[in-house]
């Protein structure tokens, strides 16, 4: 289209337009949709800080192993993962449902909160934990009860080893006598039991964790293989069966020599409920590779899944394992889509305010602009009504006068282009009211001469009186 003609149509445009009308409208629904913004802004999160805080385990453990995984994959999206070390399990809980504990995460093992803790979330079972009985000796011994009498480690205090070490033993009444259950676990209780302090170590972890495969490689130790397993699983709910294949540690050495039956239960990685959303997605996210490998115990991608253990599971873990990652974080960097995912509030007010108002704003401008005009029609049909009455008030001329007055005013109106049908009917019904009162003007002189020139038409046409 050449310039002159876009220009032309461009004028024409905005001759439509009257900008007074517009401005009347626009600033009252700006001011309307501001304040929708205002309210909704309260309640935009704060952008996720950057470090997170995740209580962890023993050296050697399995927790430590997953919690120096996970740093890099926080720190690649610029959040800095600080790990603690603890005893295990039961310290961790104590730490994160603690208000005073600046934390974030921790590691739970399967079965250490009945209580089910309020304020604590969890993100889903991470892996599995079997119970690993080790004892020295050569192999043959399968029920618990036969180590009694005998030393036995069964984890530091606040380990989770220790408190399900504790309630198996229990089961078979062997819980009572401390003096011969020693708070040792980790590597200090591998380094007892290969040194002869001790007599038996339960230890509770992952199949790859440095004590764990130590005393599997170890000499002069043995493994049990758990004859009552199923019976275990019944009795506590959170202990699963497990079985470990013969020679699926190692086929040269053939380790270990036969089927070894197990009860595991699961570690979990727990939040607060008040833990910022973003770093929720980050450690979901950093937990998916970190736990997706195959193990002995499980096929790949198995883990990590959204069995929530003691706690209820994170709304957005659920989201999670159900969906994937956000869908923004799947295609933006995390901090793009952290950023659009905190904005999402201001939908509201745009879906709420905004999207009816501009649907409602033309119907209004036209009501604005046809209202400027229909005010006048009330003025002269009252000019008419009392202008043409029998007995009227004031004189004809002055109601005249009157409709001279409308018309005047009706004629500084700015009406669009697009409304100017509305204004010329205006201006011909002016036009028509005025043509009616001129005419019963001109009527009412014109009946007058004829009511006067009708006596003297009739005496001018008498006969004159006389007699023959």
């Amino acid at each position: 289209m050449p310039y002159t003609l876009r220009a032309s149509a461009l004028r024409n445009w905005l001759r439509q337009l009257s900008f007074r009308d517009m401005f009347a409208l626009g600033v009252p629904a700006l001011l309307i949709i501001a304040a929708g913004f205002w309210f909704a802004a309260r309640y935009i999160k704060p952008a996720p800080p950057d470090q997170a805080i995740i209580s962890c385990g023993a050296s050697g453990s399995a927790y430590e192993s997953f919690c120096a995984r996970y740093k890099p994959l926080f720190e690649q999206y610029g959040i800095t993962l600080e790990t603690r070390d603890s005893a295990g399990s039961i310290e961790n809980l104590k730490r994160i449902s603690d208000p005073e504990q600046t934390l974030d995460f921790a590691f739970i093992q399967g079965g250490s909160a009945p209580d089910h803790p309020p304020g604590l979330l969890s993100l889903g079972a991470a892996y599995y934990e079997p119970v690993w009985v080790f004892y020295r000796g050569r192999p043959g011994l399968e029920r618990l009860d036969q180590l009694k009498g005998m030393r036995i480690g069964i984890g530091a205090e606040g380990s989770g080893t220790r408190h399900l070490a504790l309630q198996m033993l229990a089961a078979h009444g062997m819980d009572t006598d401390r003096r011969r259950l020693l708070p040792l676990g980790g590597t200090d209780g591998v380094a007892a039991l290969l040194h002869r302090r001790i007599d038996a170590l339960i230890v509770v972890g992952a199949v790859h964790s440095a004590s764990v495969w130590s005393l599997l490689y170890a000499d002069g130790v043995s493994l049990m293989s758990l004859a009552q397993a199923p019976a275990y699983s019944r009795r506590f709910p959170h202990l699963s069966l497990l079985t470990l294949p013969r020679g699926a540690i190692d086929f040269v050495r053939d380790i270990p020599p036969r089927d070894v039956s197990l009860v595991a239960t699961q570690a979990y990685v727990a939040a607060r409920e008040d833990t910022h959303p973003a770093l929720i997605d980050l450690m979901l996210g950093a937990m998916k590779p970190a736990h997706a490998e195959a193990t002995v115990f499980q096929r790949p991608g198995e883990f990590p899944k959204a069995d929530a253990g003691d706690f209820e599971l994170h709304p957005r873990a659920k989201r999670f394992y159900e969906a994937g990652p956000p869908f923004l974080q799947r295609y933006l960097p995390f901090s793009i889509a952290n950023l659009l995912d905190r904005m999402l509030v201001l939908l509201v007010p745009l879906l709420a305010l905004a999207l009816p108002l501009f649907k409602i704003l033309p119907q209004l401008y036209v009501w604005r602009v046809r209202s400027k005009l229909y005010r006048w029609y009330g003025e002269l049909k009252d000019i008419e009504r009392q202008a043409l009455m029998d007995d009227p008030p004031r004189s004809r001329a002055e109601w005249l006068d009157d409709l001279e007055r409308v018309e005047m005013a009706v004629s500084r109106i700015t009406v669009p282009l697009a409304h100017s049908d509305y204004y010329y009917q205006l201006r011909a019904h002016i036009h028509m009211v005025r043509r009616r009162l001129q005419g019963e003007a001109a009527a009412a002189p014109d009946a007058g001469e004829a009511a006067t020139a009708a006596p003297d038409a009739s005496r001018a046409t008498a006969k004159p009186g006389g007699t023959d």
